[in-house]
């Protein structure tokens, strides 16, 4: 209880004369108001101890190099600079998420390669020549509907006044272009895969 009675300010006085007992005597006395508000922003206690840790490197070099100056608030000086590295923690979260790896969960599972090989590059292409294909055949009023749809990008609205007809029978020859395009793939068993 003795070491209560020493103000905080006087601990860091006599760690940075060299007293390295009244660092420890200073994290001793914090350490469950720090860890518990990093612990409550994380809610991972491997993070928070790291979190903590990171915090503890920073006030050392910081007492080490002389640039800490007291104004009787080492606690609340401590306290932003445990916000800031939860702060940093999130901030690096978002840009990568962090995956433990499991008995049930490889870190490896969620690795992908999202840029084409040149086989799949050659796969899409066909399959994109296929659906093409596929589409000519359609009934003409469908086939507009259709190509102004997917490959336009055009709103059902912009469709009926174009053609000339209501949104709701625009919204039909859609409905009735890929009902057909489904029957024709299912009768000749193709596979639009890539």
């Amino acid at each position: 209880m003795a070491d209560i009675q020493i103000p905080d300010a006087l601990l860091v006085q006599d760690y940075v004369a060299g007293n390295e007992d009244a660092l420890a005597t200073l994290i001793k006395r914090h350490e469950s108001k720090i860890y518990g508000f990093i612990y409550s922003k994380v809610s991972d206690r491997d993070v928070a101890n790291d979190i903590f840790q990171d915090t503890f490197i920073k006030v050392i070099k910081t007492l080490k190099s002389n640039s800490y100056n007291e104004e009787g608030k080492f606690l609340p000086w401590v306290m932003r600079i445990s916000h800031n590295l939860v702060i940093d923690f999130f901030r690096k979260n978002k840009k990568m998420p962090m995956y433990r790896e499991t008995e049930e969960f490889s870190v490896f599972s969620i690795m992908t390669d999202d840029s084409l090989t040149i086989e799949n590059q050659l796969i899409a292409d066909q399959v994109e020549l296929d659906i093409q294909k596929l589409i000519q055949e359609l009934p003409e009023d469908q086939k507009e509907v259709l190509i102004m749809r997917m490959y336009k990008d055009m709103s059902f609205k912009e469709i009926s006044e174009i053609t000339g007809v209501s949104i709701n029978t625009s919204l039909g020859r859609m409905r009735y272009a890929l009902m057909n395009l489904r029957k024709v793939i299912d009768k000749h068993q193709i596979i639009l895969t890539n």
